[in-house]
């Protein structure tokens, strides 16, 4: 709608013209992106897809705030400055000097200049907002990609124990037999073994689902982190859903924790646990070691709350150079013309040091002026 009532409005010159093309190419560009079609790669295109179709209209915005008529970029300024400070630095120079300039261009002291600027300030805070994004994207990239090589890692070692057991052992052989001493038993995940020849070899006891019973018990404590880890996720207008690919990477990874752990109690790595006596006891630390890797994966949810937080986020209040540059401007009248001098200001108010009075306080003397018809001004 707006690219059709600034088509007709007159003139329309070779500028204006090239302008307006590019606000057309802009918006073909998302039409295209949100009119595509995934299909099954929907879940990893579709976002970009989105992100593309906002960038071409944040784009197509930009060079629209060079056409509109000056009334209508004057009422655009309070929402350009808004985005300016969500998304630029409060030491951005262009920040800074847009609220140098503000309150002359609510005020309707609209210039070239100022339209130029309300333009790059726009296209800039769009752009940080893309690169926001961007990042976004990227780690979650990142954390599926972690997340499908964990869990790769995971298979594989569950079916290396399923095809020799006996080579990732998790037996153990507590202690003897309470009614003969030759004898003893024996413990796995996945079974218990009673009275077996004190000469028995625990590994020779193991059983190809060993290893799959202990990474499920540590996906089982894996869930219960991810589901105490909710309480601290929030809600996000990022079209990236960085906290499940966040939460998803702790279940691979409790498991592999839950292996770990298991193996190194088995080599008697942490004394006083070298011998567990009964296969729930084994379970129970899997799955203790399964929650355990939220000692981890924890640093992850911070960094994952940290960059959407970066998304949209207010940068602060306007900053302290910007209020003083609002003062300045404020005191000294319009930038790049000399403004009047702060004392003219002062004296209006009455206050001390206007050209009514002296520097000491009293009444400053009263100056005559003749000009050449004979009056005097006083």
């Amino acid at each position: 709608m707006q690219l059709s009532r600034e088509e007709a409005r007159q003139p329309c010159d070779d500028c204006r013209r090239a302008y307006l093309d590019g606000v057309k190419g802009h918006l073909d560009k998302a039409r295209s992106a949100a009119d595509e079609v995934f299909g099954w790669r929907r879940p990893w295109s579709g976002s970009i897809a989105r992100e593309g179709v906002w960038s071409n209209l944040r784009g197509a915005d930009v060079l629209l705030l060079r056409l509109v008529p000056d009334a209508e970029a004057v009422g655009r300024a309070s929402e350009v400055m808004a985005l300016v400070e969500r998304h630029l630095d409060k030491g951005d120079p262009r920040r800074v000097r847009l609220a140098h300039r503000l309150r002359h261009i609510v005020s309707g002291e609209l210039t070239p200049g100022d339209r130029e600027l309300l333009a790059r300030a726009l296209d800039s805070a769009y752009s940080n907002l893309d690169g926001e994004l961007a990042r976004v994207r990227s780690l979650r990239n990142m954390l599926w990609t972690a997340t499908v090589l964990v869990l790769v890692g995971v298979a594989g070692l569950a079916l290396y124990g399923w095809l020799d057991p006996r080579s990732l052992s998790l037996c153990f052989a507590p202690k003897a037999s309470a009614g003969d001493p030759n004898q003893m038993h024996v413990v796995c995940p996945s079974a218990e073994y009673h009275d077996r020849t004190a000469n028995t070899v625990p590994s020779d006891l193991a059983r190809p689902q060993d290893i799959l019973t202990v990474e499920i018990a540590g996906l089982v404590g894996a869930a219960l982190t991810v589901i105490a880890s909710l309480r601290r996720i929030r809600g996000t207008s990022a079209p990236y859903m960085l906290p499940l690919a966040s939460a998803a990477l702790k279940f691979p990874t409790g498991a592999l924790s839950a292996f770990l752990g298991v193996l190194l109690i088995r080599g008697a790595f942490v004394p006083g646990l070298s011998d567990l006596d009964s296969r729930a006891q084994v379970l129970a630390w899997a799955a203790v070691f399964g929650a355990a890797q939220h000692l981890v994966t924890r640093l992850v949810d911070d960094r994952a709350q940290l960059t959407l937080s970066e998304v949209g986020g207010p940068t602060g209040a306007v900053g302290d150079r910007q209020k003083a540059a609002v003062m300045e401007e404020d005191e000294s009248g319009p930038a790049g013309t000399g403004g009047a001098p702060a004392a003219v200001r002062r004296a209006g108010a009455g206050s001390p040091g206007g050209p009514d009075e002296h520097p000491d306080g009293g009444p400053a003397e009263a100056t005559t002026v003749t000009r050449p018809g004979g009056e005097a001004d006083r």
